[in-house]
């Protein structure tokens, strides 16, 4: 493939600029007449230049495409697909409708691709990076069978409640979050600014201080001279931790860990199997034969642990088993995800089954998730106030015997 620079005006007579690929130039030229029927340059695109080109156009941060944004899109051509729009015109109308500056040069790359004859999934595959496996499973199999616009309807809903979800969580923890490094701001400047201050006074004053006194006075102290190797400490901890959850050994200890932790565990459990069931769900009804379904599914999952029994459930689905006799040996899944497999397969409506839920569980996790946020705020109240009146009564306790120093 030759990579074009060229020049063209539209039937409204506006000269667009773009950059095409092509095996010759007569395969170009037929690209860009499609999109505008008059043709003023056409030129190679030399290594060197594009390759420069390329190093000041690297985009920087992450390279997924936002979960909004793509349910958006998904949106988009599950309307104009439905509607009978060719594949390439919606492609293209959509990028100019595009926002995102990154899905949109993805969206003009698959148009030319798929306006020179490429497959959309081939298209979307080049930049594996910022799609999710979902959804490039999902495109392949609507392709497949011939029920894109079905396929896009889907993973809009998808998207759209994984957006949400997301947003709601994290607009539920930024009271607590904020609450918690205004606290940490403030004790960080009493033990710095305030606490030495004060040690002075008191012990310019002669007398013994108070035990608690003593132990404010020395606390601020030891962070005032070590808090550089208190933080490389903490720094050192954390890349540790992050080499050790990258072994196996880590991972099965970092997942156990979260399914086991008092109340975060449960939510993590409530995840996880809404995870497995949206997704099911999703590509089983696009398409996907049961063993690709499970493996994609499995390659979602956020646990470890739960993503091991999904991989293990694989090898049995190939051997003829089905999905509900498979998800009875996952240890970690709750019993009414597989009691309802059990039966989504006994009435032939399996994606319809996990579909409704997968729902049930999201909204269980959504609910426990503000149980614990719920209680999350008057405890870190508490212990706010353990520490404040901790330092308050260190400070007042030696002005109390202040007059006995006169």
């Amino acid at each position: 493939m030759v990579t074009y620079s060229y020049k063209a005006l539209t039937q409204e007579g506006v000269e667009i600029k773009g950059v095409i690929q092509a095996q010759d130039e007569f395969s170009a030229v037929a690209q860009i007449r499609q999109k505008c029927p008059i043709i003023t340059s056409l030129t190679p695109v030399d290594k060197e230049k594009r390759s420069i080109g390329s190093l000041l156009n690297l985009e920087i941060g992450n390279p997924k495409v936002n979960t909004r944004v793509l349910a958006l899109m998904c949106s988009q051509f599950a309307i104009t697909l439905k509607s009978g729009m060719p594949i390439g015109r919606a492609i293209d109308m959509i990028a100019k409708q595009t926002v995102d500056k990154k899905l949109r040069k993805i969206l003009n790359t698959a148009s030319e691709d798929v306006l020179g004859g490429s497959t959309l999934t081939s298209s979307f595959e080049k930049f594996e990076e910022a799609f999710p496996v979902t959804f490039l499973e999902t495109v392949k199999a609507g392709e497949v069978s011939g029920t894109l616009d079905n396929s896009f309807e889907r993973m809009h809903k998808y998207y759209e409640n994984s957006a949400r979800n997301y947003e709601k969580i994290r607009s539920a923890l930024t009271y607590p979050i904020f609450v918690v490094i205004v606290a940490v701001i403030v004790l960080i400047v009493i033990m710095v600014k305030v606490v030495p201050t004060l040690a002075e006074v008191f012990v310019s004053l002669g007398g013994d201080l108070p035990l608690m006194t003593r132990i404010m006075i020395k606390t601020a102290e030891f962070f005032a001279n070590w808090w550089l190797a208190v933080l490389m400490v903490l720094i050192a901890l954390f890349i540790a931790w992050k080499v050790f959850v990258k072994t196996e050994r880590g991972m099965i200890f970092e997942a156990n860990l979260a399914l086991t932790m008092p109340v975060i565990g449960k939510i993590n459990v409530l995840n996880g199997s809404a995870q497995f069931a949206i997704t099911m769900s999703t590509m089983i009804a696009s398409g996907l034969t049961l063993n690709n379904a499970v493996s994609v599914t499995a390659k979602v999952m956020d646990n470890y642990l739960m993503q091991r029994d999904v991989y293990n459930m694989i090898g049995r689905i190939e051997e003829g088993k089905q999905l509900g006799e498979c998800i009875k040996n996952c240890e970690y899944f709750p019993d009414t995800l597989k009691d309802m497999c059990s039966v989504g397969e006994e009435t032939g409506e399996l994606d319809k089954t996990l579909d409704v839920i997968g729902d049930y569980f999201t909204n269980e996790t959504e609910r426990r998730i503000h149980q614990a946020i719920t209680m999350l705020e008057p405890t870190l109240l508490v212990i706010m106030a353990i520490f404040a009146g901790f330092l308050v009564i260190a400070i007042y306790l030696p002005m109390f015997t202040m007059y006995n120093l006169f």
